[in-house]
């Protein structure tokens, strides 16, 4: 029973970090005001929706169960996608952070200049997909008590 309830929530965390991830991607290559970055960024959102999706799903269960409810599910999210974003923003090569055409906009130079800065942006925007994802995760398998019963 436990692996059916683990697959169905890996589906469906999937499912919601693949659009969630699509939206947030595409909102923040929409800063840089030009379709490529709002194409790679929606990209990125998905690859790093499913990703994200998959290991939070997984948790969710772990930690909340059929009883735990969406609070549980939201804080699970929330703590395992701020560290996700931060170990991934940290490993960005400062090669890479070097060649994107910020076209000097303050907003876009504050976000990659340092390892410190894309690290935070990384975890503040997977936290809030995995808090997403998470709670729809968690309410999904959330089996109510029945209080008539004693």
């Amino acid at each position: 029973m436990k692996d059916t309830i683990i697959q169905k929530s890996i589906r469906l965390g999937i499912l919601i970090g693949t659009i969630f991830g699509g939206i947030l991607g595409f909102g923040l290559g929409a800063i840089t005001l030009s379709l490529n970055g709002m194409i790679i960024g929606a990209i990125i959102g998905i690859v790093l929706g499913i990703l994200t999706g998959i290991l939070t799903a997984y948790l969710t269960v772990k930690t909340a169960g059929t009883t735990g409810g969406v609070s549980i599910g939201a804080y699970t999210g929330m703590a395992f996608g701020a560290f996700l974003g931060g170990i991934i923003g940290a490993l960005i090569p400062t090669s890479l952070k070097m060649n994107i055409n910020t076209q000097h906009m303050p907003i876009l130079d504050a976000l990659i200049m340092g390892r410190f800065e894309t690290a935070v942006l990384f975890s503040f925007m997977l936290c809030v997909l995995a808090m997403i994802i998470g709670a729809y995760v968690s309410g999904k398998n959330l089996i109510p008590r029945d209080l008539e019963k004693k």
